[in-house]
């Protein structure tokens, strides 16, 4: 088995999600008392989402590459970041390393294609929804339609990631919003719907369209590298 080094803590809450998964999916596969080989490099939040409000996103690059150089010299075979937002700056993390850096977006429009699914809608953070690391990816790279809520929309969905699922907070009225937002969406001709941030699934679990959970998804590319 290979071993992974996990760059989180953005937000703890996902990161616990992403350990589980990842050790119940090795297990599963090997059976018996097996878990991942994991290397976790976890990070003070806050700290984090300052320097994201700022938009400084070139010390957040810089912060990434030394935890994934870290995490390399620590005995990593694989690099992962465990959250959406963050892969804006996995390319010039990749460029940086010499162990491969399992990309969310990749994992997640490779699912996409599999399920024959050809218009999504992308939840996230606003940073997700609106600059193009991620659109792009898949639309470029995949040819997968994507439609991104509205700029109030967005706000909504933001302020419920950052407010409240990232400190564990669970509120029906937040849910019942994200899916209003959905179905609106769902309107414009959308498929399926990305669960764009790593929280999403804590609160969303079913929509009136396919949803794609990109923690799973990761996770499960995650387990097939490591012990392929």
């Amino acid at each position: 088995m290979k071993t992974i080094g996990l760059i989180g803590g953005m937000s703890y809450e996902s990161t616990i999600v992403y350990y589980k998964l990842i050790n119940e999916m090795v297990n599963e596969r090997l059976s018996g008392l097996h878990s991942a080989k994991m290397i976790i490099e976890s990070y003070d939040f806050d700290e984090i989402e300052q320097e994201q409000s700022k938009e400084n996103w070139e010390k957040l690059t810089e912060i990434l590459i030394k935890s994934a150089q870290k995490l390399e010299k620590a005995g990593a075979d694989y690099i992962a970041i465990a959250t959406n937002t963050m892969h804006l700056m996995a390319e010039d993390v990749q460029n940086n390393i010499s162990i491969p850096l399992i990309h969310i977006a990749e994992a997640t429009a490779n699912y996409i294609k599999e399920k024959d699914i050809n218009t999504v809608v992308l939840l996230g953070t606003k940073y997700t929804m609106t600059k193009p690391f991620y659109k792009d990816k898949l639309i470029n790279d995949y040819s997968i339609n994507v439609i991104v809520p509205n700029s109030n929309q967005q706000e909504i969905i933001n302020r419920i990631i950052y407010k409240e699922l990232c400190v564990g907070i669970i509120n029906d009225d937040s849910r019942r919003a994200i899916l209003d937002i959905i179905a609106d969406c769902t309107k414009q001709g959308a498929q399926g719907v990305i669960l764009g941030c790593t929280e999403l699934p804590i609160i969303i679990n079913k929509a009136n369209i396919p949803i794609i959970n990109t923690t799973q998804v990761h996770c499960i590319e995650i387990v097939n590298r490591i012990i392929s």
